[in-house]
């Protein structure tokens, strides 16, 4: 007979682990895996050789045009010219002959011009002045007029020259006075003070006698002489007048007929 025995031990499946074996051997490479997330930046490296020189690019616009430059120094000079063909023999005894016929008729006509001026017209002259002498009696006032309607003024005896000029006109003209442009003209306390036709006071030359102007009269008269004297301005009497040349460039001649 036998005899059965209670066991107070559990049967379980459960394995239990264990002692630790050795290392194994490295297996092979996995797949990869997913990408992670992007580290930080890294540090700037170092600067790459120089590329290749890339071809050249299309042509720009036309800039703005720039400042002139200074002048540049002369170039050297160049090579000699080829000899050129011989030139035509020059008559020059035929150009002598003209220039000369040339000479002589300029010659001619400044004589005839002196003529003209001197002897038709009957004026005298200075470097700067024509002098007309006009043989119409008028009263100063019409005289001075008739002085500006030809273009001039009654002359002004400025200078010991001028006066000596205008006195020997007088005298070969078989005159002893004639009226010039010098008037006297009262002061606002009383004085009397002589101006030329251009209104100039009278400067450093007057033509008065030894004995200063006393009289009333306003006008004066150049007498032949030389000296000057006071006249009534309504006095009919001759006058020269006289025509600045620097107005005159273009040729024209003071109006001698009224």
């Amino acid at each position: 007979m036998r005899l059965l025995y209670a066991s107070h031990e559990v049967c379980t499946n459960a394995l239990i682990p264990g002692a630790k074996g050795d290392k194994g051997i490295i297996g092979e490479v996995g797949e990869e895996g997913i990408m992670g997330k992007a580290g930080p930046p890294g540090n700037s490296g170092f600067a790459g050789d120089a590329g290749i020189k890339g071809d050249m690019g299309h042509l720009g616009k036309m800039g703005p045009m720039g400042h002139k430059g200074d002048k540049g120094d002369p170039g050297l000079d160049g090579p000699l010219g080829l000899k050129g063909t011989p030139g035509s023999t020059c008559d020059c005894g035929r150009y002598r002959r003209l220039v000369g016929h040339i000479d002589n008729n300029l010659g001619r006509l400044r004589n005839s011009m002196i003529f003209v001026k001197n002897v038709l017209l009957g004026l005298r002259e200075t470097e700067e002045m024509y002098y007309l002498l006009v043989k119409e009696a008028k009263m100063f006032h019409q005289a001075s007029i008739n002085c500006r309607l030809r273009g001039g003024v009654l002359a002004m005896p400025k200078t010991p020259n001028t006066n000596r000029i205008l006195a020997d006109y007088c005298s070969q003209a078989g005159l002893t006075r004639v009226y010039v442009g010098v008037k006297a003209s009262a002061g606002t306390n009383g004085t009397r003070s002589y101006k030329y036709s251009d209104s100039s006071p009278l400067q450093e030359f007057s033509g008065w006698s030894d004995t200063s102007p006393s009289s009333n009269s306003s006008c004066v008269e150049l007498l032949s002489s030389g000296t000057w004297a006071h006249t009534d301005c309504d006095n009919f009497m001759y006058f020269i007048c006289e025509f600045s040349k620097s107005r005159r460039r273009t040729g024209t001649t003071p109006t001698v007929v009224s």
